[in-house]
This record gives structure tokens, C-alpha cells and sequence, in this order.
């Protein structure tokens, strides 16, 4: 069974959970989301449910918060490079 989710307009399908916790993401589903075998998602426990986003997009997610919070005239990676810099030449 699959359909679009009328909430929220999203694609779905049922899938099994197989021997071991193993859940096949349907192949259409990887195919849209770019995941291929081996790769790493990440899994987040919500209210109703589970979350799973291919690794990238966490990280895209991630970085979007950070920069709210980041002053937009420094790079902070540049400052953390500077420090670790500054703390090998002590050494």
C-alpha cells in the first residue's frame, strides 16, 4: 500500500521491520532520497513516530541552526583553526 499522506502531502508505503530490527526503506523512497546500500541515515525518535534523513540533510539541518546563532562578520571555523593552531605551536 502507498500514497501521498493527505496531512501533509508526503509520499508513504508500508514496509516490514525484519528479523534483527532491520526496516527496508522501499526503493523508490532511497532512489528520491539519493541513499544507496552502506550509507548512513540518521534515525531521530519523534512523538509519532521515527524520523530517518540521509545523513546529508541532518548535516544541512545542523549547519542551518548553527548559522543562526553565529555571527555573520566572523568565521568560526576560521577563529577555531586560529586556536588550535595557536595551542600545537605551544606543544
Amino acid at each position: 500500500m502507498s500514497g501521498r499522506d493527505p496531512e501533509f502531502g508526503m509520499a508513504s508505503q508500508l514496509a516490514k521491520i525484519e528479523a534483527g530490527g532491520t526496516l527496508v526503506i522501499p526503493a523508490d523512497f532511497r532512489r528520491e532520497l539519493g541513499l544507496a546500500a552502506g550509507d548512513t541515515v540518521m534515525v531521530e525518535l519523534a512523538e509519532d513516530g521515527l524520523r530517518v534523513r540521509s545523513l546529508s540533510a541532518a548535516v544541512r539541518e545542523a549547519q542551518a541552526i548553527v548559522r543562526d546563532f553565529a555571527p555573520a562578520d566572523r568565521s568560526l571555523a576560521d577563529e577555531l583553526i586560529a586556536e588550535r593552531r595557536t595551542e600545537a605551536a605551544r606543544e
